[in-house]
């Protein structure tokens, strides 16, 4: 095999043209500089110049041929870097840096090329040796990633020159003229739709209740709703109930079918069709169930990638049962776990956003025998509630009353409130549920059920033509108020 073959992907000539640019036209460094590492050079003597270049550019002083020289012999790399005959070669071979992006272009092609080479035999290396598949697909996915990730370009826009603010005015003008122009995944809750104009990719959502009031069978209704309704691609995380009870509820809730009567062997003949008739629907379904016990962000993460990958890149909601379950996967013994908290909903909130994805991640609440769940209730960390972009608590006052109490506090049986008590791209308030224990299944509730009296604290949840509550509101003790 020729020695040529074992050469790394590199374009010396691209490379000096570059440094040549960056020498005689000190308007383009920043630019250039920015989206450079001293890696994405091939050549040793010119990873000593650009890091030089950084350090004088840092310092706020011109990058020519003397400051240059000046700076690699300071730091003891002028010999590394070629001499001063050298550098002064470099800004000599270019006469003009109109062409820097094209140079820029091949040293960046070249730079990946390589990277991905040593990926691949870190790959090759890592899978010899390994005996968990699962491990090899996870370090295969990582290396490709950081080498994607090295590609991005930058963040940093001048507002002057780039077109943010006509996509927010044609943002706006769209949205005059249909207001659905840009509704996100719909949860099929009417009230909770209008609040939030569907769930918005990016988001991370935080449904938190105490133990027994329907969180997992929430999320799942909105799973199910998505899925059937508007065929999106949804994944399910469940660390704590294994597929095959994920998939009973599915098919009892989508069926209307009394999980109950199921599990104890008294379906009708017209429940069975029933069954039959939402298996089918299901099995069309593009929904996605993992049950591992222990789970990472990170983990999450690659297998979202893959479903992604699977459906031509459509991913459309993931769901989290729960937080207070997972690990972080950050090895360190002196991080307790209010830290380790913290780093999961960190690292769910960028998985959320580099997946354009709503995400929905359930939480426990502390046990504290207060009137309602509030955003102090939020358990372990309050890192939840900071990087949440919605915090949504189910509270149902039926559950702990008695009937002495329910008829003095108009509290019907049944029925339950989904409070949005943070919201950070829009208002919060409360929406009024029924919960149907049989089928463990949140429903809107009737036109009459939304019109009765209101519990004496709280928020009042909108009509149904208002716009969304914005702020706390409690009645006069003397005037009733309908929902």
């Amino acid at each position: 095999m020729s020695d040529k073959n074992n050469i790394m992907p590199n374009n010396l000539d691209a490379e000096q043209a570059l440094l040549g640019c960056m020498l005689i036209d000190n308007d383009i460094l920043a630019e250039v500089l920015e989206q450079l590492d001293k890696n994405d050079f091939y050549q040793e003597s010119h990873q000593y110049v650009l890091s030089a270049m950084k350090m004088v550019f840092a310092e706020r002083k011109p990058v020519d041929i003397v400051t240059l020289c000046d700076k690699l012999e300071s730091e003891g790399n002028l010999k590394n870097a070629g001499g001063v005959s050298y550098v002064s070669e470099l800004a000599q071979i270019t006469p003009f840096a109109a062409n820097y992006k094209y140079y820029l272009d091949i040293v960046k092609r070249d730079s990946i090329n390589r990277s991905l080479i040593r990926a691949a035999r870190d790959i090759a290396e890592f899978s010899k040796t390994s005996d968990d598949i699962v491990k090899s697909v996870q370090f295969a996915e990582e290396r490709i990633y950081n080498v994607s990730r090295t590609n991005d370009s930058s963040t940093v826009k001048d507002i002057r020159e780039g077109s943010g603010i006509n996509a927010v005015l044609d943002k706006f003008e769209k949205l005059a003229k249909d207001k659905d122009a840009f509704k996100g995944i719909s949860t099929g809750f009417t009230h909770l739709d209008r609040m939030t104009n569907g769930l918005q990719r990016s988001d991370l959502i935080v449904l938190a209740a105490r133990p027994g009031m329907g969180k997992t069978s929430l999320s799942m209704n909105i799973v199910e709703n998505a899925a059937l309704g508007s065929d999106a691609v949804c994944a399910v995380f469940s660390l704590e109930m294994p597929e095959v009870q994920i998939i009973q509820r599915l098919i009892c809730s989508s069926a209307n079918v009394s999980m109950a009567a199921a599990l104890s062997g008294k379906l009708t003949p017209n429940d069975w069709k029933k069954l039959v008739k939402a298996s089918d629907k299901l099995r069309q379904s593009r929904i996605n169930i993992d049950d591992s016990s222990r789970v990472t962000p990170a983990e999450i993460l690659s297998k979202c990638r893959r479903i992604k990958s699977k459906n031509n890149g459509r991913l459309d909601l993931v769901m989290i049962d729960y937080i207070q379950l997972m690990e972080s996967g950050k090895k360190g013994g002196d991080q307790n776990r209010t830290q380790e908290v913290a780093a999961i909903t960190r690292e769910l909130k960028i998985m959320a956003k580099e997946l354009n994805v709503p995400v929905i991640a359930l939480s426990q609440l502390r046990r504290i025998q207060s009137a309602e769940p509030q955003l102090s209730d939020l358990r372990e960390s309050g890192a939840i509630e900071q990087d949440a972009d919605i915090v949504m608590f189910i509270n149902r006052p039926d559950v702990a009353a008695s009937e002495e109490e329910m008829e003095k506090k108009h509290i019907t049986k049944g029925m339950a409130e989904l409070i949005v008590a943070k919201h950070r791209n829009g208002s919060t308030g409360r929406i009024k549920l029924r919960f149907k224990g049989e089928l463990t299944k949140f429903v809107n509730p009737e036109r009459d059920e939304e019109m009765q009296p209101p519990p004496e604290e709280g928020f009042i949840p909108v009509p149904e033509d208002a716009p969304p509550v914005e702020e706390e509101f409690t009645p006069p003790d003397d005037e009733e108020m309908p929902f």
